[in-house]
């Protein structure tokens, strides 16, 4: 069971990349979001039940990790998978857009503004996951005001 765990935490193996794995998940998690909207559009309670479904499965792998590897290990990179699909959820799927959400995203995460920071205190999962949950919404956010103006 070890194993599903590590290789969920990892979004597939990607973590092991080392540096810059969190961005590499990131832009996979774009690329699989986009691809997916172009082979069969799917409407906004599926965006959420993929977000949720990501998120929870992130919080579980992991906190089974975590004896392994240690406190958010650079591995694990679920945590990006998730904070990016929420950037995206209720956003028009195109290309502007997820571009938009992934460096929002991105700057977020990394610059760990406005409490942010703080999240990562929490115990197991949800202290290797929340940061990147918030970091998903403030993208968000911005981004459903960028298509409310039109900006591009």
């Amino acid at each position: 069971m070890i194993r599903f765990h590590k290789t969920v935490a990892t979004s597939l193996g990607i973590g092991y990349i080392g540096k810059g794995g969190g961005t590499v998940a990131a832009i996979f998690a774009c690329l699989c979001w986009y691809g997916l909207w172009l082979m069969c559009p799917f409407g906004i309670v599926l965006q959420f039940g993929i977000a949720i479904a990501i998120t929870a499965l992130g919080i579980w792998s992991s906190n089974e990790v975590e004896p392994y590897w240690g406190k958010d290990d650079k591995k694990v990179v679920i945590d990006e998978v998730a904070g990016m699909v929420i950037s995206l959820l209720a956003v028009p799927v195109k290309w502007q857009y997820v571009l938009a959400g992934l460096v929002l995203f991105r700057f977020f995460d990394i610059a760990k503004p406005l409490y942010i920071r703080r999240t990562e205190q929490l115990k197991g999962g949800w202290g290797v996951m929340m940061d990147d949950i918030l970091s998903g919404i403030y993208a968000n956010l911005i981004l459903q005001l960028i298509v409310q103006l039109k900006l591009f």
